[in-house]
């Protein structure tokens, strides 16, 4: 079967009919939210309820991690190549901000703008010399050096990817650490050709006083994160959260109100019982 980056560029590969398809497959879709959660969880965030992070979603689609991101409390930023993908998040009116771009020209945030940032099946694509004037190696510095200014020091960046091969993954490491980056890939269930997954997981600088890096292990059959992993799929899966509620009546008051100012006639009306609780946003 052929890889995805070898047919077309993203931009072209992801068009309306392929957009909507992966964004309405149930199983890409839990395939999409075990990664982000694995991901996240190797972010090792501070776990403050009171404080959320503020991340990037690099190669966001049609904001699949980005539900989740929301859903566990994050303040996210969305960005991806393909309009098609960028088109249906837009339509599902989520809270992070979405930006159309070609990561291998260089992210344009100003310097440690973010907590952590997370990608999902993208780096890959940046291995594709689909054009002639697409050299990966350059663009792969590009995206990584202006991604090292992007994230504040200490911070990590943990991007799911699928490797054609060895070589190609000495590429993506070598040209990440010629940036400023430390860190190393960390394999999920190296033993199983299905289940296995690749994670690079990046340290932006050094960690706060009196921490340090470690590279995560990857998960197996007895490895100690795999309850919790599994843990936090299964309940959300039964739509439960050992974070707070994201989605109470003033967010969907706010939607409402985001719906209304934007010309659509077809919101619903406030009941009594949101209206009661609203609050002010500011």
């Amino acid at each position: 079967m052929s890889r995805p980056e070898h047919i077309a560029p993203p931009e072209l590969f992801y068009g309306i009919d392929e957009a909507k398809k992966y964004t309405n497959n149930s199983r890409i879709a839990t395939i999409q939210a075990e990664m982000t959660l694995r991901a996240v969880e190797l972010l090792a965030l501070p776990d403050t309820d009171d404080v959320p992070c503020y991340l990037l979603d690099i190669g966001c689609g049609s904001g699949l991690s980005g539900e989740i991101l929301e859903e566990d409390g994050h303040v996210w930023v969305g960005m991806d190549i393909a309009p098609a993908m960028l088109d249906i998040a837009v339509d599902k009116e989520l809270e992070g901000d979405l930006f159309l771009q070609d990561i291998g020209q260089g992210l344009g945030f100003r310097p440690g703008a973010f907590d952590g940032a997370i990608s999902v099946s993208v780096l890959q694509w940046l291995c594709n010399a689909d054009k002639s004037e697409n050299k990966p190696r350059y663009r792969l510095q590009r995206f990584f050096s202006t991604l090292f200014m992007a994230l504040q020091r200490g911070a990590r960046a943990v991007f799911q990817f699928y490797p054609e091969n060895d070589k190609q993954v000495d590429m993506i490491m070598s040209t990440a650490m010629k940036c400023g980056f430390t860190g190393g890939l960390v394999v999920d269930y190296p033993n199983s050709k299905k289940a296995r997954k690749f994670y690079l997981c990046l340290f932006a600088g050094q960690a706060a006083p009196g921490q340090k890096h470690e590279l995560p292990q990857g998960l197996d059959n007895e490895a100690p994160g795999v309850a919790y992993t599994e843990t936090r799929i299964h309940n959300k899966a039964r739509g439960k959260s050992s974070r707070r509620p994201v989605k109470d009546a003033n967010w969907v008051l706010h939607k409402k109100e985001l719906a209304r100012k934007r010309g659509k006639e077809d919101v619903p009306l406030d009941s009594k019982y949101t209206a009661r609780k609203r609050k002010p946003r500011f």
